[in-house]
């Protein structure tokens, strides 16, 4: 304390005075707010228990609703002609007197279903098993059939309930019908009565449309099936043996009353919005302390207002320092939105001359980064003008006349096969060939590879005339047949036949490169079909020609893999068909 005592001697002035004017107004503020509290706890304490009655009045309600319909039900099984009815299909050996009695006993049913507007059908199971049904017909499973007989059963007379589910939306009453008359009381199993019961109506006549009902049935919500909030997060453990409470859910605090039915054992949560029964007297709470938050905040500000007027300046400063430091000079620079003008005391100035310096400092690194990038370009065209494109041409072409003079044939064909394939790689003047182009470029290929495999490359062409016309992205076809011969045909040390073909489907065109090679893994087939597995050299692979192909025709369309039946791979492009519409995508393509 002497510790606090000494400090707050040393402090400057505006602080004292701001901290005496607050601890004043904060003791003031806290007495005050304790003895308003008080006063609300006990006027709420009464005003929850006033309410939670007369919410509960409408699960009261529809308690009652549900009881005189146990009583109608009771009346059922105990209806004379119901008895004598079910005991005359069960005793009868015809079949079609059992069907007169069924229609006999249908038509008394009716009586019981068009009296209750909450009954949507009356169901009773005779002792054959057979269903008659009036009210709204709803079907009735085997299995759910069985499970009502053995719930009425167990019950020996006494009523049970089926809680709404996906098979059958209504709340459902069974209970077991059984003989009795005057003369003889044996209780011989005669049928099951089902009702069934609209609860939704029920419930929509009594309870108020501001709130939510939510019904429980143990730990199964009975009503609704899908109910916007969860019961188990507003019902927690601290609250179980309360009748009434206030929870907060998805930042909404909701006033709950709590009611359990001696009955049927089910528990009704009234939920409503805490806001929209206790408005008023929220608004009074908050209006009390809203003041009192006022009052204190409005003393306190203009008591920090001067101190903040020196600290500001020297906070904000600080911040663009922490810029500077991490090499954010553009925002350190940058003024505030709105600020106003600087003041020329000793803080402005040393505002703008961090200004200034924050200016020079970003002068020069963008000098130093505009002189490294004209350097690296410069660099680029050194490399670039190393290759000549047209060097290259007119060394291949001296070349070629120098073999034909000196009459090497096959050097001449392959210079010329050559720097047809440099030609047609480097030229970026069309991105999509027709097929005839691609075929030129394959030839080209294929004769330089046949002076180097000779009699091991076993090649075929097989395209018919009308598909040459066909476009295509540039050098698709190219790098199949490259992948053919090193996958294929490099490995082995017999021939090895590889043909390329084309033919049209329903939808589509496809052009298949096709081998009498190895084929492909099964592993390594699903990785390149799915992308995970990409060429190793540095050509163009596989996923780059799909990609093209998709580009230009549609996500359809693409590279096909599999394995040929007879043994070997087959790489086939998948095109569409010559449309107008697909000259249109590969003119848009262009």
């Amino acid at each position: 304390m002497r510790r606090w005592l000494e400090s707050y001697r040393h402090l400057k002035i505006r602080h004292k005075l701001s901290i005496l004017i607050a601890l004043i107004i904060l003791v003031t503020f806290a007495f005050s707010l304790l003895v308003q509290q008080y006063a609300f706890a006990t006027y709420d304490q009464q005003l929850y228990a006033k309410s939670a009655q007369v919410l509960n009045l409408s699960s009261s309600a529809i308690e009652t609703e549900l009881k005189r319909i146990q009583q109608v039900s009771y009346s059922i099984i105990a209806d004379t002609q119901v008895q004598k009815g079910l005991q005359s299909i069960m005793s009868s050996d015809s079949e079609y007197d059992r069907y007169l009695l069924r229609k006999d006993f249908v038509d008394h049913l009716i009586t019981y279903a068009g009296s209750e507007t909450a009954v949507l059908s009356v169901q009773v199971f005779d002792a054959l098993g057979v269903k008659n049904e009036v009210g709204n017909v709803f079907p009735t499973s085997a299995a759910r059939a069985a499970r009502i007989r053995e719930l009425a059963l167990e019950a020996k007379g006494d009523s049970r309930w089926i809680l709404p589910s996906e098979d059958d939306p209504a709340l459902t009453l069974v209970r077991e019908i059984r003989s009795f008359s005057k003369q003889n009381i044996d209780l011989e199993n005669i049928g099951t009565l089902v009702v069934r019961i609209d609860l939704e109506s029920i419930i929509q006549k009594y309870v108020n449309p501001s709130g939510d009902l939510i019904i429980l049935s143990g730990g199964n919500v009975l009503y609704p099936l899908q109910p916007e909030i969860n019961p188990a997060a507003l019902a927690g453990s601290s609250v179980a043996a309360k009748s009434y409470f206030t929870e907060t859910y998805d930042d909404k605090t909701y006033f709950i009353s709590r009611i359990l039915s001696a009955n049927t054992g089910w528990t009704y949560l009234n939920i409503t919005p805490f806001n929209d029964i206790f408005k008023k007297v929220v608004f009074l709470k908050e209006l009390v302390v809203g003041v009192f938050i006022a009052l204190f905040a409005f003393v306190i500000f203009w008591g920090i207002r001067f101190s903040r007027s020196l600290t500001r300046p020297i906070e904000d400063l600080m911040s663009r320092m922490k810029l500077a430091e991490r090499g954010n000079f553009a925002e350190a620079n940058l003024l505030p939105a709105g600020d106003s003008p600087v003041a020329m005391d000793e803080i402005g100035l040393l505002r703008r001359t961090f200004r200034l310096m924050i200016e020079r400092i970003q002068a020069l690194i963008t000098e130093n980064y505009e002189s490294r990038l004209l350097i690296k370009e410069t660099e680029f065209k050194a490399l670039q003008a190393q290759i000549n494109p047209h060097f290259l041409y007119n060394t291949l072409e001296s070349i070629n006349w120098l073999a034909k003079v000196n009459r090497q044939e096959q050097i001449s064909s392959m210079v010329e096969s050559l720097g047809f394939l440099l030609r047609s790689s480097i030229s970026l003047k069309e991105p999509m060939l027709t097929l005839a182009d691609e075929v030129e470029i394959v030839r080209s290929y294929v004769t330089i590879q046949k002076y180097r495999f000779e009699e091991r490359l076993d090649f075929h062409l097989s395209i018919p005339q009308d598909h040459l016309a066909r476009k295509l992205p540039k050098l698709a076809l190219q790098p199949l047949l490259e992948n053919a011969i090193h996958y294929a045909l490099e490995p082995s040390v017999g021939p090895c036949r590889i043909a390329i073909r084309s033919w049209e489907t329903d939808d589509e065109l496809l052009i298949a490169v096709e081998d009498s090679g190895p084929g492909i893994a099964a592993d390594t087939l699903n990785r390149l079909r799915s992308g995970e597995l990409t060429a190793k050299g540095k050509g163009i692979g596989l996923l780059n020609i799909d990609e093209r192909i998709k580009l230009a025709f549609g996500d359809k369309y693409g590279i096909r893999l599999d394995n040929q039946p007879e043994g070997g791979a087959r790489i086939a492009l998948a095109l569409p068909r010559e449309t107008e519409d697909n000259a249109h995508v590969q003119s848009a393509a262009c």
